[in-house]
């Protein structure tokens, strides 16, 4: 695999990337739908509810807070996961700079 050179990028280009990155596979997706239909939850929950063993939803899980997608706050024994609103916002303004991009100046390919 090739050297990806993301020094030669802004700290806000790299962290985009990562976001997207961890966005880009569809069991961490149906995670953030999850998340998004019940505010918080424990593994288990999602666990009962994706076709996914608990040892690869605990993957998924972990691979979506390192990008900062989720947050994870210990209650008891079980960690209790939701939604980081701080990524979201980065993630909302740039999705929105591009859809007001396209908007203005009609940027799209025919």
């Amino acid at each position: 695999m090739g050297i990806t050179k993301t020094e030669h990028f802004s700290v806000h280009q790299n962290e985009l990337a990562n976001i997207f990155k961890a966005l880009a596979h569809p069991a961490r997706v149906a995670i953030i739908d999850y998340l998004l239909s019940v505010d918080d939850c424990i593994c288990s929950d999602i666990v009962n509810e994706l076709p996914l063993a608990q040892p690869t939803v605990s993957q998924h899980l972990k691979e979506l807070k390192n990008a900062g997608i989720i947050k994870g706050n210990i209650e008891g024994k079980s960690i209790c996961y939701c939604i980081d609103e701080k990524t979201i916002k980065i993630l909302r303004e740039y999705l929105d700079g591009i859809l007001s991009s396209i908007g203005k100046t009609n940027k799209i390919c025919q």
